[in-house]
């Protein structure tokens, strides 16, 4: 589905920028400018630092004179207007409005009965608009609205600056969607195929165990003559840990310290017990 946010006389440049942002990184690129303060404002210093890297999709935003010339092809539009109009759409959360939308879409189909503004075809395209700074949303821009979305905040305060709600907007969008993998640090730079951590096979826990009962002989703590259950137990918590090959490599490292320590300074004392 052809997903636009739409911003309406936008007066701060740094926040075109932060709202670029925040669309690059949910995987979003339809900006539209609704007769913003500054016509050359997709250029600024502000607008471009504060895009923080996100230059393409200010390099394929538009700027439009009219809300009308902004809404082709969009056909289910989303107001972000934290007070409720009279006689204006209804309100709802976004998580709760957008997960409908997105599983209509995805099943194909539409509720004739529903008075939510998803009712008869699916729509081609859905548009976020959100107001100025300073003045919020026209009640007659929110009256060309199916849905007015209001961001739940703590009673008594739901100011929000404009590029953070466009934040969330993008965000609640991009879970009913789907989402995206969370992917670790471990599995190698953006864009590679996200894998799973290799777990060492029973032959290298084998030989670390192995390893750190010499060295834990060496050091004093672990009694040949009476090693009670010490090895058992080191050897269930290698088991639980589902050591890495990495992980062996440390830990095997570990215990040559140990041993290393042990022929520099001769056989220390146990402080503690025998195992």
């Amino acid at each position: 589905m052809k997903t636009r946010f739409i911003l309406i006389e936008t007066s701060h440049a740094g926040n075109v920028g932060a709202a670029a942002r925040a669309l690059k990184v949910m995987g979003f690129d339809d900006l539209m400018l609704v007769n913003p303060r500054w016509p050359d404002v997709l250029t600024r210093e502000e607008t471009v630092k504060r895009a923080s890297g996100a230059t393409d999709v200010l390099a394929q935003a538009r700027i439009v004179a009219s809300l009308d010339e902004a809404l082709e092809g969009v056909s289910h539009l989303c107001a972000t207007a934290m007070t409720p109009r009279d006689f204006g759409p209804p309100t709802e959360a976004p998580r709760t409005h957008l997960a409908g939308l997105a599983a209509r879409w995805r099943a194909g189909v539409a509720d004739p009965g529903s008075d939510d503004g998803l009712s008869g075809a699916m729509p081609a395209g859905v548009g976020f608009l959100f107001g100025s700074e300073r003045f919020g949303m026209a009640n007659a821009d929110v009256y060309r609205c199916h849905v007015a979305l209001s961001i739940p905040t703590a009673p008594g305060y739901g100011s929000l600056n404009l590029a953070a709600a466009v934040q969330l907007i993008a965000y609640e969008w991009r879970q009913a969607l789907g989402g995206f993998d969370v992917t670790d640090a471990s599995d190698g730079p953006a864009g590679a195929t996200p894998r799973g951590p290799v777990q060492a096979d029973a032959a290298a826990v084998a030989g670390l165990l192995a390893h750190w009962e010499r060295a834990l002989v060496e050091v004093g703590f672990l009694d040949p003559a009476a090693p009670k259950k010490l090895m058992p137990r080191l050897n269930q918590l290698f088991n639980r840990s589902g050591l890495s090959p990495e992980e062996i490599h440390i830990l095997r490292g570990v215990a040559k310290a140990m041993q290393q320590a042990v022929v520099a300074g001769g056989p220390q004392a146990s402080p503690g017990r025998k195992a």
